[in-house]
């Protein structure tokens, strides 16, 4: 059995599987004849699925990526440009949650979601490493405070910035500004040798930040421990990420305390016109 199935009985011979290959690794002869791989490029296949979901007639089915797998879009299901707008601009980012767990399924689902984002290549690199327990999660705080405790003590480091004093100020004070008490902290990492490394993982975070909002949960990216991360040895120990994975960003995960019910305005886009 080949890489690709034709179903010569369903296939209308339109194109359509060879306008959308991205490799540019399936051909049609002529009008009259279906597609075809082209011979000897099997491992140029990047398993994206392309060929199979452009399909309308259900012709089209692939070795890794069958037609059973691939989900119809439901019509139904699709959203109009203004629901679009409002959710994506009604997104905000949490920084105080409710004393209340997530269970693995919820969280699980989560990732599920996530691991539809694109990524360079089909490549799918994204592995998630995630903290549930309070006591990881407040020695993960208290470990990047401690990391901002030393690095105020030499200023002319780089990593120095404005907000470096205030959140230890509001640590000492009782608050945690750093990991806000969520119950649930998720790293995102990629090996180090992956092309285009902390845009994959952003993404996929991303994802996953949009969908927390309709389980009713709510997602904030956590910039202090990602700072600490990159400095600190002890929390990189304690953290404990794959091997190698030098690219990574983590994010809180939580129940909101607060609903919020307008739309806060942005600076207007800057666009430079060629």
């Amino acid at each position: 059995m080949g890489l690709i199935q034709i179903d010569e009985n369903k296939c209308k011979k339109d194109g359509l599987c060879v306008s959308a290959c991205p490799m540019v690794i399936i051909r049609q002869q002529d009008k009259e004849s279906c597609p075809e791989l082209i011979p000897g490029t099997e491992h140029i296949c990047l398993v994206c699925g392309h060929c199979v979901a452009v399909c309308p007639h259900e012709a089209f089915s692939h070795q890794k990526m069958t037609i059973e797998s691939c989900s119809p879009i439901v019509k139904e299901n699709v959203i109009r440009q203004d629901q679009a707008v409002q959710y994506l601009r009604s997104r905000r980012s949490i920084h105080n949650f409710k004393d209340k767990s997530l269970g693995k399924k919820q969280i699980q689902e989560l990732i599920e979601i996530a691991r539809y984002a694109p990524t360079g290549s089909n490549s799918q690199p994204v592995v998630w490493t995630v903290f549930t327990d309070k006591d990881d999660l407040k020695n993960i705080a208290e470990m990047t405070i401690n990391w901002i405790r030393s690095t105020l003590e030499n200023p002319q480091q780089e990593a120095v910035t404005s907000t470096m004093s205030w959140l230890v100020a509001s640590w000492d004070n009782g608050f945690d500004v750093v990991t806000r008490n969520a119950p649930v902290l998720v790293f995102a990492s990629v090996p180090s040798e992956t092309r285009n490394n902390l845009v994959n993982l952003s993404i996929a975070l991303t994802y996953m930040e949009l969908a927390a909002v309709r389980m009713g949960l709510g997602a904030c990216w956590a910039g202090g421990v990602q700072s600490a991360l990159l400095q600190s040895k002890p929390l990189q120990e304690y953290i404990d990420l794959p091997e190698s994975h030098n690219s990574h960003y983590p994010m809180m995960l939580g129940y909101p305390r607060v609903r919020y019910h307008r739309l806060p305005e942005r600076n207007p886009p800057v666009i430079i016109w060629k």
